[in-house]
């Protein structure tokens, strides 16, 4: 059995060490929800600018998971989050887009890839799945933030196309990683959901769901992800998926759907640091 890919480096942070083998200028990873400056709800590290959270408290967490990837705020950029399958390619006129104000936050975007050194992507959580892309021979990097609208849309599909169409890498030079997200211990969901998987997945669909009762059916998202990975030429071999479900572990994550909606945010993050010069 695989080790969980997600090390707990820190309180605040799990890192992707696999992949700093390839270079150890690569930060990727995941936060938890322990160490930050939030409180009630949000206790106590909140990252999300947009769940009505303190925004200087929120800041001053983000800032903390900052200074531990030694990658400045002000180089980070965030994105508006619709549960869609829009990516957008971010150069360096880009850093600092949502970092510190939601407003100025790229809009209506669900993932990001960058090729630049010095640049932080990063996308926020409580429940979805987040997925993140490597290139190591082409240093191209990319993070999606896939919730079951997200993945039936086929975001992680239309990252993998971007790469081989837009950015001439081959799917035998990407690597993906499956972040913490909730499981389907504690994952329901109805017709609709199971109807559009099937629509993208085909027969593969069924691996992902169990019927529980009439219409409702415990989902692995992860798995349906993962799937959609393999169809999309990915090899099996080049895929972590965390074991961690976030609304199990209420001491380590956020859940929205544990905590019926009023609660914060994780976030993953994917950058290289500038090189020394």
């Amino acid at each position: 059995m695989k080790t969980e890919p997600f090390f707990r480096q820190n309180e605040s942070t799990l890192m992707i060490k696999e992949w700093e083998s390839f270079d150890a200028s690569l930060k990727a990873g995941f936060s938890t929800r322990v160490g930050g400056t939030s409180v009630n709800g949000y206790n106590s590290l909140n990252v999300g600018l947009h769940v009505n959270d303190i925004d200087s408290n929120v800041i001053k967490n983000r800032e903390k998971i900052a200074e531990i990837l030694r990658i400045p705020l002000n180089q980070w950029v965030f994105s508006d989050q619709v549960h869609k399958a829009q990516i957008h390619h971010v150069t360096k006129s880009d850093k600092g887009k949502g970092a510190f104000n939601y407003e100025n936050a790229i809009k209506a975007t669900d993932g990001l890839y960058t090729r630049e050194k010095g640049i932080m992507l990063a996308l926020c959580y409580a429940d979805c799945v987040p997925v993140y892309f490597y290139a190591p021979s082409h240093q191209l990097i990319g993070i999606v933030h896939a919730g079951w609208k997200g993945t039936v849309e086929n975001i992680v599909g239309q990252m993998i196309s971007t790469w081989t169409k837009n950015e001439g890498v081959s799917t035998n030079d990407i690597y993906i990683a499956i972040g913490p997200s909730i499981e389907e211990c504690c994952y329901i969901v109805d017709d609709r959901v199971i109807e559009a998987l099937t629509t993208l997945l085909g027969d593969q669909a069924r691996h992902t769901f169990k019927e529980v009762s009439t219409g409702q059916y415990r989902l692995n998202l992860k798995l349906a992800n993962q799937i959609i990975c393999e169809k999309n030429g990915i090899d099996s071999n080049h895929i972590l998926v965390s074991k961690d479900c976030t609304s199990c572990n209420e001491e380590l994550f956020f859940s929205h759907r544990r905590d019926k909606g009023s609660t914060g945010r994780m976030m993953s993050f994917i950058g290289f640091e500038e090189d020394e010069s």
